[in-house]
């Protein structure tokens, strides 16, 4: 069992509370709570001063010591209970460095994490500064803010560099298309997504890359380092309609089976059919997507083509065009199936990445949409605690289907 640890003296709590009348005598800006929180803080820096010198105030031993104590300094103190003032103690030789609060530190360990947790929920800086003068009665500056949320970047250089699994038996690979402000004006940019499902089942976002519009050739180059960081082997990707995509893949991945997502081909046909009409094409497309053979779903594509060709023509050829890259979902069976098309894991994310950027139309540079997005993304993956539904079932397939190059990783 743990040892209890003893509480406060009643005592004392009976003495710090004698004047209490009304909450905000305990709570308000000049409440118990700060003043004690203030008063604990100065006796902690004076016992540390008094370790650093070797004396304590007043002692004589300190008389020609070569150091002594120099007076206070006012420091004000950003915590989660407001703006606290605080007396720091000087040495004439200026050699004491407080440990509890560090000199240039402003902040209470914690503050900082408030400021990136609100940040990482899309908050704009108004925002945030909003926030905390409400619920804590700080004022930050908008430069505060960013130097907080800029020591992000640091961590997505090493999280971006880490070494990665060997193999995925499915890989998402999708960009998002996001506002920066560049040279005075503003542009779209590509920001690239890497979702791998491992061995386990796990979702785990490999890797975001930026680029001024999506490319076949970029992917590759992203491919390329992929590779470079450990992973050798990807048996299904699943991409969008990008033109060269799967010629991308088959430079670097030749093994890989390319699946074109069935998500974004239901969007793109849906994209200019009129609402009255949506709901029967999109019924009619699942027709062909939903099909058990290969066979089934070429004649529910020819079906569609006849019905619907005349209002609709560029849909049923876009299907035809890619179909080579369609079809491969056909040849999988059910559990396989399910795993890459029902998960639709890029799409909940990129769902949830809309969310979190929409209040942001434009980003100030590339760095600050990286950061939300790293931030946003960290949020987000903190609910990937369990496999992907029914995985087992979809492993047992890909050990068969997969067999020579799954040998020894299971």
């Amino acid at each position: 069992m743990s040892k209890k640890v003893d509480s406060i003296d009643p005592k004392i709590i009976d003495e710090l509370i004698k004047t209490y009348e009304k909450p905000e005598d305990l709570w308000g800006e000049n409440g118990i709570l700060k003043q004690l929180q203030k008063s604990v803080l100065e006796r902690i820096l004076e016992g540390e001063i008094t370790t650093e010198l070797g004396y304590k105030k007043h002692d004589s031993k300190g008389n020609n010591s070569g150091n002594s104590r120099n007076g206070y300094s006012e420091k004000t103190i950003k915590c989660t209970s407001g703006e606290l003032p605080v007396q720091v103690p000087r040495d004439r030789n200026g050699d004491f460095s407080p440990q509890i609060i560090p000199k240039y530190q402003t902040r209470f360990e914690g503050f900082d994490e408030k400021i990136i947790s609100l940040y990482s929920r899309g908050m704009t800086t108004r925002d945030i500064q909003e926030q905390l003068q409400e619920l804590y009665g700080v004022e930050v500056s908008p430069a505060l803010i960013s130097n907080v949320t800029n020591e992000v970047i640091e961590e997505v250089k090493t999280w971006q560099s880490r070494p990665l699994d060997k193999i995925y038996p499915i890989v998402y690979l999708d960009a998002l298309v996001i506002k920066i402000n560049e040279d005075k004006r503003v542009t779209n940019k590509s920001f690239y997504l890497a979702l791998g499902v491992n061995l386990d089942g796990q979702k785990e976002l490999l890797g975001i890359w930026i680029s001024q519009n999506e490319g076949a050739k970029f992917w590759h180059s992203v491919l390329i380092e992929l590779k470079n960081r450990g992973v050798e082997d990807i048996l299904i990707a699943c991409v969008d309609g990008l033109t060269g995509f799967p010629e991308a893949i088959e430079a670097v991945y030749p093994k890989t089976q390319v699946q074109l997502c069935i998500v974004h081909m239901v969007r793109n046909s849906l994209r200019y059919v009129s609402w009255k009409a949506r709901k029967a094409v999109a019924a009619d497309l699942k027709a062909i997507y939903g099909a058990k053979t290969l066979e089934e779903a070429e004649l529910a594509l020819a079906s569609f083509s006849e019905k619907w060709d005349k209002q609709y023509p560029s849909i049923s050829k876009s299907w035809e065009t890619k179909w080579t890259n369609i079809t491969p979902f056909f040849g999988y069976p059910e559990d396989i199936r399910r795993a890459i098309y029902t998960t639709n894991a890029i799409e909940s994310i990129n769902m949830s990445l809309r969310k979190v950027i929409k209040n942001k139309r434009v980003f100030p540079t590339d760095e600050a949409a990286l950061k939300q997005l790293y931030l946003a993304l960290r949020n987000i993956s903190k609910k990937w605690t369990m496999p992907i539904h029914n995985w087992k079932d979809a492993m047992n397939c890909f050990m068969i289907m997969f067999a020579e190059r799954l040998s020894g990783e299971i």
